[in-house]
């Protein structure tokens, strides 16, 4: 099964917002059932490389692929944009991801938030979509809460909601910005929980977070990016345990200090 292509690889990826260079040539690689972890300081380039992996953001130079399969451009730099909307379309719904800033829809339940996709975007059994829902709810333990609104729950449960929604799609890989980075020490716990369990089962996975002990636990290969490049990266291990950059081990002396 080694011969797999990776579900995601980015390849020498360029983007800037006018003349401010976010990404410089990034390649990075998510092969089946891992987990990678995109670290660095705010502004080095991470939520930018996970917004143009979703293609929610155009780049302007580099390859992606998506199970061996490249996504077609047209243009080229700034005018660059994906050339088959449908193919948008199917790489996004196979790539689900989960925001800081849950994004739940305030007028509907918490089982209608987590059903809307697959009903909407796949078309699904509405019978099938409500017992998958339920259960994802159940899974990241909130299943009490189906008929509660986004405003009824604390900042954890929310993002618990998030996280179901995005299984919810079956997706060959999670895309997480950040997911506990707008909560509480107590509440981001419940959704350290809940992702180091997907990380357990074997999910694909690609997670920007400022939670080392999050990116040491359930990592298997971390990325340090720094002004828009990859300044190193490894097994968590040795990223962690013996960083071989200045750069990177002021980085983790920094965020041990906080």
């Amino acid at each position: 099964m080694t011969d797999q292509p990776p579900v995601i690889e980015i390849n020498n990826l360029h983007k800037a917002y006018g003349p401010l260079e976010v990404l410089k040539g990034v390649s990075v690689k998510a092969p089946r059932g891992h987990v990678i972890s995109l670290i660095g300081s705010s502004g080095s380039g991470k939520s930018t490389l996970l917004r143009c992996c979703n293609l929610l953001e155009d780049s302007q130079e580099g390859d992606l692929r998506f199970n061996g399969e490249a996504v077609t451009w047209k243009g080229t730099g700034h005018n660059r944009r994906p050339a088959d909307p449908k193919q948008v379309l199917r790489i996004r719904t196979n790539l689900s991801m989960v925001f800081q800033q849950f994004n739940l829809w305030a007028h509907m339940t918490i089982l209608q938030n987590v059903m809307e996709a697959p009903l909407t975007v796949l078309r699904r059994d509405r019978a099938e979509v409500e017992a998958a829902a339920r259960a994802y709810l159940d899974k990241v333990g909130i299943g009490d809460k189906c008929d509660v609104y986004p405003a009824q729950l604390s900042g954890g449960q929310q993002q618990r909601a998030a996280i179901a929604r995005g299984l919810c799609m079956e997706p060959e890989a999670l895309l997480f910005d950040e997911p506990t980075s707008a909560l509480d020490p107590e509440l981001e716990q419940e959704v350290v929980k809940v992702i180091k369990d997907l990380a357990a089962e074997g999910r694909t996975m690609m997670i920007v977070t400022h939670d080392m002990k999050l990116a040491a636990d359930v990592s298997d290969h971390v990325v340090f990016l720094h002004q828009g490049l990859i300044e190193e990266q490894g097994a968590p291990d040795a990223l962690f345990g013996a960083p071989k950059s200045e750069r990177l081990r002021g980085f983790l002396s920094a965020t041990h200090a906080d």
